[in-house]
């Protein structure tokens, strides 16, 4: 089914959120044209938008990212909660990315800038309420790559996080320990002193949630640190 058809069976409900009355009243012109988009009501502030959505319970809301002087990101997660099947759509004149991706991340489904034409609007309303997402390829690919660097911090091992912490000294004393060398005999491999290597060692306990060198010495083999001796 097309998105006309769809709009045809069911008018899509919106609330528009925005501190300049003109500005509403312009836009309420341009879309609530009885093709598909009825504007239910409009708000110019926190409170008045919050009761408006709880009592009309939109599809879509509206919304500017400032409202008189308040930052509208902060009421987004409250919008949701008023209306929880509303989708939050952006309608914004800011190109700050950031505050962009962090309006994506408090729920908002979309972000439309003020100066498109009506015809985006429009697709971009009847997109989210589809259950999609409307983004401009620079914010997309924002969030992407930092879906992409989640999954990969998913994807390792705990003890392999672990294991990342050690330094280069401390894992020469890990080999050194997995050989059966006493603290004063790695102290001379390495040239360190005995309190040196208690410290590496006391490190290493911490780090690897070890308690004792057997500990250590088994944990070592499991993992790949040091080779197990034939």
């Amino acid at each position: 089914m097309s998105y006309s058809s769809m709009a045809e069976i069911k008018s899509i409900r919106v609330v528009l959120v925005d501190d300049q009355l003109l500005f509403r009243a312009g836009i309420r012109t341009l879309i609530d044209n009885g093709n598909g988009i009825t504007v239910v009501g409009d708000a110019g502030s926190r409170g008045e938008a919050l009761a408006l959505v709880q009592s009309k319970q939109p599809d879509v809301i509206l919304s500017d990212l400032e409202l008189r002087g308040e930052s509208g990101l902060e009421y987004i997660p409250d919008l949701i909660a008023a209306a929880e099947k509303a989708k939050v759509l952006i309608l914004t004149d800011t190109k700050d990315q950031d505050l962009h991706r962090k309006a994506v991340h408090l729920g908002a489904k979309g972000l439309v800038f003020k100066d498109t034409s009506v015809e985006v609007l429009t697709k971009a309303i009847e997109k989210v309420y589809a259950g999609e997402v409307w983004l401009d390829r620079s914010m997309t690919a924002v969030l992407l790559d930092e879906l992409s660097r989640k999954n990969d911090a998913r994807k390792l091992n705990p003890e392999e996080i672990k294991i990342a912490t050690l330094t280069n000294r401390e894992r020469e004393v890990i080999n050194s320990v997995g050989e059966g060398l006493k603290n004063k005999q790695i102290g001379e491999r390495l040239f360190i002193s005995d309190v040196t290597v208690r410290h590496h060692l006391t490190s290493i306990f911490g780090k690897l949630g070890v308690s004792d060198r057997l500990e250590l010495v088994i944990y070592a083999y499991r993992h790949g640190l040091v080779p197990i001796p034939h």
